[in-house]
């Protein structure tokens, strides 16, 4: 797979001959992959390679900006999830004034005098240009073959981002799984935060959200993996007596997971964050790459009166969770 930035592409720079599909691609769920595989399959068929196009940030963040719908997956994990569906090429478009002021004419010469598409996969709804004036037959009429895709439907209703969303929401994990093809998870690197858990005996490590806003909040049983090294490897090195609990996927660690502003916490700002708390561990895991998948959800944030009261509900959870870990012997899902 090869990466490209469209501003990074100039006309003169010609690309093999491609079948080109274009969006968003938030989660790249059941719906897009489906479509990924009608792109290859057309690729294949045709001799041409397939490409991705995709924007960033999302058209609604550039225009809603904070109260933007919250993301399903970051640009990373997009580009992750679209590599393992085998594309050949994915071309991130950056989605400013000068892309959005675009004509549809000025589009589809973008597609193609720099993407050099032959083909364009497309879905039932596509629309594109300033004020949205292009659309599946303004490209058949400039040149290109259309092969537009149906819909794919789980109990009987469309697989799109926006059902994720509001599954996610709901704390309903089991449907996002299936939405999506996989368990839901988020990737991002652990930072550095204020360290209050620690002082009430409930240290976490903090991983960077990589989104605006995430599409969960609430406590959650997680399984974390090291993206980049050997998790439980890191562990032993620095406390051979302390190697937490065991999580389903190899070389994983279960752990108790927190996702939003922390209402008890009083901040002049507050932000979201993604915390997780491992029993039994203790380790220097700053700058690790890790990937958090979301098993089970068991309630919503709350908003305790003291970080005394927060300590205790904080017990209570992980108490819950590792229950949850020992009476759920395989993944759930």
């Amino acid at each position: 797979m090869k990466l490209l930035r469209l501003n990074a592409l100039a006309p003169s720079t010609q690309l093999p001959k491609t079948a080109v599909t274009i969006g968003n691609f938030d989660g790249v769920h059941l719906g897009h992959q489906a479509m990924i595989r009608q792109l290859q399959s057309i690729a294949k068929n045709n001799n041409l390679k397939s490409l991705v196009m995709i924007f960033e940030p999302q058209p609604l963040e550039f225009f809603k900006g904070y109260d933007a719908p919250p993301r399903i997956s970051s640009l990373r994990e997009k580009v992750e999830y679209l590599t393992e569906l085998g594309v050949d090429y994915i071309v991130i478009a950056k989605f400013d004034e000068r892309f959005r002021s675009l004509s549809a004419t000025d589009f589809a010469d973008i597609l193609k005098n720099q993407l050099n598409a032959q083909h364009l996969v497309l879905g039932d709804d596509f629309h594109f240009g300033k004020n949205r004036q292009g659309n599946s037959d303004f490209l058949h009429s400039y040149g290109f073959e259309i092969t537009s895709l149906d819909t794919i439907e789980v109990h009987g209703e469309r697989v799109s981002s926006t059902r994720i969303r509001q599954t996610l929401q709901a704390g309903d994990l089991a449907l996002a799984a299936q939405l999506l093809g996989r368990p839901y998870s988020i990737t991002g690197r652990v930072v550095y935060g204020d360290q209050i858990g620690r002082t009430i005996d409930f240290p976490t490590i903090n991983v960077r959200l990589n989104r605006h806003k995430p599409c969960l909040n609430g406590i959650y049983a997680v399984d974390v993996v090291c993206e980049t090294e050997s998790l439980a490897q890191r562990v032993k090195q620095h406390h051979p007596q302390k190697l937490g609990i065991q999580g389903y996927q190899a070389d994983a660690l279960f752990g108790a997971g927190h996702v939003g502003t922390r209402p008890a916490i009083k901040q002049a700002h507050p932000e979201w964050r993604l915390e997780v708390h491992f029993p039994d561990v203790s380790a220097n895991l700053y700058g690790l790459l890790m990937r958090v998948t979301f098993l089970h959800y068991l309630h919503g944030e709350k908003d305790y009166p003291s970080l005394e009261a927060l300590k205790a509900g904080i017990d209570d959870d992980v108490t819950q969770l590792i229950n949850f870990r020992h009476s759920n012997t395989i993944l759930p899902f």
